[in-house]
């Protein structure tokens, strides 16, 4: 005679948990299907957008390294691990190197178009479709390379003296708030109103400042550590490490400025 299993959740407990945020959010995420949806756009991060990244990079003879590090606030010996990885002799415009580029960029509009989809997933809106709607996620992605570079010039401006990172970060907060929330509605085509996509950008912003601070204080030794076990490979695994928790970063404050919108509008 088999013995019944034992239940993982009292029935006091999921009376608790029946209707509150924390199991809105649960089913959310499980919705979204989490899990599966960050490691795909950490691969996707990966083999397109940081490609075409070094390609732009290495025409108008930037270091794309000093970037990647001051991203993931590297220290001394993680930044020069990450500029041996980059070390890249003069690059002439072929058509290889023009197939790589169209390649690459058209898996940007990818990676963008997966953000549109984690937007639509978290509003419960219907996915755009059409020539029109991949023109937008170019726009978008644009954007997204624009705000990068001006992030830099801003971060070399600001990062002096022992306030530096503390009003880098209200800077950071500040100018990532109002790029989501922009975000939120040119993707999600205006179909939800600036005031209903607020929250959303606010969790956003508040949760990439987060990981920044969590990174400065983990990759740098993560990523030292890795080129030693297992040589510049190791340092792809972290790099990839990182997409998978920029993916997770735009999933988990997407849901959560939705449900806090959807509950807010509940109450009301």
């Amino acid at each position: 005679m088999r013995t019944p299993r034992r239940r993982l959740v009292s029935p006091s407990l999921r009376e608790r948990l029946e209707g509150s945020f924390a199991q809105d959010l649960w089913n959310s995420l499980s919705a979204a299907d989490f899990g599966n949806r960050i490691v795909l756009f950490g691969a996707a991060m990966l083999l397109s957008v940081l490609p075409v990244v070094i390609l732009l990079s290495a025409f108008a003879s930037h270091h794309v390294e000093d970037d990647i590090s001051r991203h993931l606030g590297l220290s001394g010996r993680g930044a020069r691990v990450i500029a041996g990885l980059f070390r890249t002799s003069g690059v002439r415009f072929d058509w290889s190197v023009f197939f790589a580029l169209v390649l690459s960029l058209a898996g940007t509009v990818a990676v963008a178009r997966s953000v549109q989809v984690i937007y639509e997933d978290a509003f419960r809106q219907r996915h755009g479709r059409g020539p029109g709607n991949l023109l937008r996620c170019g726009a978008w992605a644009a954007a997204a390379g624009a705000l990068l570079i001006v992030e830099g010039a801003v971060g070399k401006t600001i990062d002096r003296g022992s306030s530096g990172p503390l009003i880098l970060g209200l800077v950071e907060m500040a100018g990532l708030t109002l790029f989501f929330w922009w975000s939120l509605h040119f993707l999600l085509r205006g179909r939800e109103t600036w005031r209903a996509v607020a929250p959303a950008a606010i969790t956003t912003a508040m949760c990439c400042v987060g990981l920044g601070a969590f990174a400065s204080l983990y990759m740098s030794s993560s990523i030292v550590s890795d080129s030693h076990l297992y040589g510049t490979i190791g340092v792809v695994f972290s790099l990839l490490t990182w997409f998978i928790a920029i993916g997770a970063v735009l999933i988990l404050g997407s849901v959560l400025g939705a449900l806090w919108t959807r509950r807010r509008g509940a109450t009301v």
